[in-house]
């Protein structure tokens, strides 16, 4: 789900693809883009569920300001994924309600 020749732009240029892992499965991100749109362009719409009613929420407002992009990013909860940019090796999971710190903080 990716453009690759662009109706404005033309084509796009090659980009180095790195591996990121999202909840056990690998994808393949371009690296530096946020981690939203690298799973936006998987068709994965879920970042996380609501503590109280465990509703799902994505991608909003897409600039950090709001707070229904967070996901655990390598451990660490609440991580904004669409202003967080990939880097090859990161491991991204569905945060259900508040998340959880490591048990080393």
């Amino acid at each position: 789900m990716r453009i690759t020749n662009h109706p404005l732009l033309g084509p796009q240029p090659p980009v180095n693809l790195v591996p990121l892992e999202v909840d056990g499965q690998v994808i393949w991100a371009k690296e530096g883009e946020p981690i939203a749109a690298a799973l936006l362009a998987y068709g994965i719409r879920l970042c996380r569920t609501t503590k109280r009613r465990g509703e799902p929420r994505g991608v909003f407002c897409g600039i950090g300001h709001c707070t229904d992009c967070v996901m655990t990013v390598d451990g660490i909860p609440n991580v904004r994924t669409c202003v967080t940019p990939v880097r090859a090796g990161m491991k991204v999971t569905t945060q259900r309600g508040l998340g959880q710190w490591p048990n080393d903080h």
